[in-house]
């Protein structure tokens, strides 16, 4: 099944929904610590107000029905808590004071935009406290409540109960009044668990509009995101598809992005192989009509020789052999060049690496042109290198067969290995024509040649400057071709790294 790249991401969104379950543990959390508080602070409240009347002959003169007294009414009123109720029952059951209401009177503080779009949605879920509700004391939690009678007998507890009409929950504190070792009267403290659910509801609201904003950030970031990506996937999909024809043949190349991220990573990637098999391809039509061009000569030279062997005198046939022989001798020239270039290839991809001195290997070349001079600039201390030491000597062989071909004058090819900052450069330079400035870049690619087609007897495929390059990035190096500093020639500088 095919899954678009933006299925999976909002798919992995989907981890946003952790939010409201951990805002839903946590305001239940709350919730509970809200309970526990008052709670507490109830049980304190009639514990004060006992605490208050302990061993206080007033009390004694509290009567059921009539007013309690200036100092009861003024410990009630700066003891007890706001939207409580406070009221005391003797040993016979009769209420001796009643004060405080049940009912919220404050307002509660308008809303917010977020409370206001989100509390439809809330409604759904939470159970909102209402302030209408039947909160008269019944007869029987003054003559029979567990609450009163506990404390009556000298224990402080603590009860949740419906209101009559079960529309609010009220909790109840109960405290006992002593009088010496008596107990003479139970003070009982009760609130409506209205302001903990309220609390709860508003922070439950606040997790449901976290929630939705999250989520509705989180899948527009997320979407534009996953858009952005897919549509530079698709970009890059279609330019390597337009790159290459139907036969194979690279039209174009695409331009390599700039982003610093994976995509422009592979874009990149995609740029660079496209050039690779861009040059390939070159490599492979230029092979074709170089090689055309290569063999022609010989083969006429040996036709042509045979035809005329056929017709010559018994005297003459020996210079006809010769250049017939010639002739094949260019083919094999030929036919060796390019599988030296074939096994050198296979070579550099298996040839395993060692530690060599690369002085003892320039020094060690022989370099058998009797017509040109040599200088050769070695240092002192050993220049060690990884790689192969003959493919180093082939190397050389071949940047010394080039500086001879277009070698002019008198003045020697000079050929300097040095070693500084941990690098090794061998150089050959000779005094000759400048480098074409419409081949800069390319001296190094296969079958490339700027010698003249005319040119000589030996034939050129454009392969050495090629091996040099293998050989060059096998021991980890590069290999750059530049006009001499004065213009009087050609330098060729091949960089590797040096080994400890």
């Amino acid at each position: 099944m095919r899954v678009s790249l933006r299925a999976k991401v909002v798919l992995v969104a989907l981890v946003l929904a952790v939010i409201p379950a951990v805002g839903y543990v946590h305001v239940k959390q709350i919730e509970r610590l809200l309970r526990e508080g008052q709670e507490q602070a109830l049980r304190a409240t009639a514990r004060a107000i006992g605490m208050a009347l302990h061993d206080r002959p007033q009390l004694l003169e509290l009567r059921a029905g009539q007013p309690a007294s200036g100092e009861m009414e003024l410990i009630l009123k700066s003891l007890s808590r706001a939207d409580s109720r406070i009221w005391i029952v003797d040993q016979h059951q009769r209420l001796l004071a009643l004060a405080g209401d049940l009912k919220k009177r404050a307002a509660e503080p308008p809303p917010d935009w977020t409370t206001r779009l989100v509390r439809p949605i809330a409604a759904l879920i939470l159970e909102r406290p209402t302030e209408d509700f039947d909160d008269s004391l019944p007869e029987e939690e003054i003559a029979n409540g567990p609450v009163a009678a506990s404390a009556l007998q000298g224990v402080p507890t603590r009860r949740w109960r419906q209101s009559s009409d079960s529309r609010a929950v009220i909790l109840s504190a109960s405290h006992p009044v002593w009088a010496g070792d008596e107990v003479v009267a139970a003070v009982v403290a009760e609130e409506t668990t209205n302001a903990p659910r309220s609390a709860y509801n508003r922070a439950m609201e606040q997790v449901v509009a976290v929630t939705l904003v999250a989520f509705l950030a989180g899948a527009i970031t997320l979407l534009a995101f996953a858009s952005r990506l897919s549509i530079r996937l698709q970009r890059l999909r279609d330019e390597a598809e337009a790159a290459i024809d139907s036969q194979g043949r690279v039209r174009k190349l695409i331009h390599g992005s700039a982003a610093g991220d994976e995509i422009g990573d592979l874009s990149r990637s995609f740029s660079t192989v496209l050039e690779r098999l861009a040059q390939y391809n070159t490599y492979l039509e230029n092979m074709a009509g170089r090689l055309s061009h290569e063999l022609r000569t010989p083969i006429a030279v040996v036709r042509s020789s045979l035809e005329n062997l056929k017709l010559a005198r018994p005297e003459e046939a020996g210079v006809y052999l010769t250049r017939a022989n010639e002739g094949l001798r260019r083919l094999d020239t030929i036919l060796t060049r390019m599988s030296e270039a074939t096994r050198l290839e296979q070579l550099v991809r298996n040839e395993e690496r060692e530690r060599f001195d690369a002085r003892e290997v320039v020094r060690g070349c022989t370099y058998a042109y009797p017509q040109k001079k040599f200088e050769l600039e070695i240092p002192e201390r050993p220049v060690w290198l990884r790689g192969a030491p003959d493919l180093y000597a082939q190397m050389l062989d071949k940047l010394v067969a080039n500086a001879a071909d277009f070698a002019t004058g008198d003045e020697p090819i000079r050929i300097r290995l040095d070693s500084r900052a941990g690098e090794a450069t061998l150089t050959v330079s000779n005094r000759g024509p400048r480098l074409p400035e419409a081949m800069a870049g390319k001296l190094f690619e296969s079958m490339v040649s700027v010698r003249n087609a005319n040119s000589g007897t030996e034939p050129h495929l454009g392969l050495g400057l090629y091996i040099v390059r293998l050989v060059a990035e096998f021991h980890g190096g590069t290999a750059e071709a530049l006009d001499r500093e004065d213009g009087s020639g050609v330098v060729i500088k091949v960089r590797s790294p040096v080994t400890a």
